[in-house]
């Protein structure tokens, strides 16, 4: 392997790395393990959500509501736990609510031929006006079910269950894509939609599929989220659209260059993750994470931009 490839391949990993040096030397505690685990946690959310926009970005397709599908989610789950409802039943409404908001984007998407960026936007709006009717606009807050919190707070031998849970997404898609046949017709569905399904994969079902499972993370980081903070709002899900996509798109630029990845996403996430507490403890003013967080979004995006066009017109 030369130098160049060898950049080409890891140099966004190799950057990463060098700002975890920088704010390990420069920022105070950030090499505390409370403030790593505290880190690990909060990425978590921005992991899996990424992870399920890497999906249908890997079918070629934009999914631009999950965020606000996500607090859908946590609005349903906090709701009927608010109301005293049992954990499970709160769990499942929620992920039923993600998946159907999914499915709904993919029939829109192949059935009714609109261009997911629209398609998705749309369902966003949807979304956030559900969520907004059934809270009136107040958060639900209580002394909640400890069964349902221990899904976002519990811990096994040390490590945090909001890491075991993007541990788990993480290796099932990882799996998924790299060792079945529909991972496989997933991605050649990106690639070559026409030669794919010349070759009898089944087009339009994978592309609805993976808007699914797009939907479902929504869900579940809804679920974990309403479970963590101990409340459910209808926006608490909004700050999670662009660093998911930046995590995704940084994630593009290393170990497959220009595809969707799992590794590649997970230190995308971990990476932004990274950058908002390190600059924190450093006492940056909070909008300098928002410059930088822009100047992450723009380089991804150049290096990658044929993709991004693909999934969001079709072209």
């Amino acid at each position: 392997m030369n130098l160049r490839h060898l950049f080409a391949t890891y140099g966004t990993a190799f950057a990463a790395l060098a700002i975890f040096a920088l704010f390990a030397v420069a920022a105070p505690n950030f090499l505390d393990p409370v403030n790593l685990l505290n880190v690990g946690k909060h990425a978590s959310f921005l992991a899996i959500l990424a992870i399920g926009f890497s999906i249908a970005f890997t079918a070629a397709e934009l999914d631009l509501s999950f965020a606000a599908v996500c607090s859908l989610c946590a609005v349903v789950a906090g709701g009927l736990v608010f109301h005293k409802s049992a954990p499970a039943v709160a769990v499942v409404a929620a992920l039923a609510t993600g998946l159907g908001a999914g499915l709904v984007n993919g029939v829109l998407v192949t059935a009714v031929r609109i261009p997911s960026l629209i398609a998705t936007l749309a369902m966003a709006s949807v979304a956030t006006g559900l969520g907004f009717a059934i809270t009136g606009g107040v958060a639900f807050v209580g002394r909640w079910d400890p069964a349902f919190l221990a899904l976002g707070r519990a811990s096994v031998l040390g490590i945090p269950a909001l890491i075991l849970w993007t541990a788990g997404v993480a290796l099932f898609v990882l799996v998924v894509l790299k060792q079945t046949r529909p991972g496989m017709h997933l991605v050649f569905t990106g690639e070559a939609d026409e030669a794919a399904r010349l070759a009898g994969v089944k087009v339009q079902r994978m592309k609805v599929l993976a808007l699914a499972f797009s939907g479902l993370c929504a869900g579940l980081v809804g679920v974990l989220l309403a479970a963590t903070l101990n409340s459910a709002a209808p926006d608490m899900g909004k700050d999670y659209l662009l660093t998911s996509i930046a995590a995704v798109l940084l994630g593009m630029t290393m170990f497959e260059p220009g595809r969707c990845n799992v590794p590649g996403t997970l230190v995308g996430a971990a990476t932004i993750g990274m950058l908002g507490n390190g600059l924190v403890l450093m006492g940056a003013p909070y909008y300098v994470q928002d410059i930088a967080l822009g100047f992450i979004i723009v380089g991804s995006v150049a290096l990658s931009a044929a993709a991004l066009k693909k999934a969001a017109f079709g072209i």
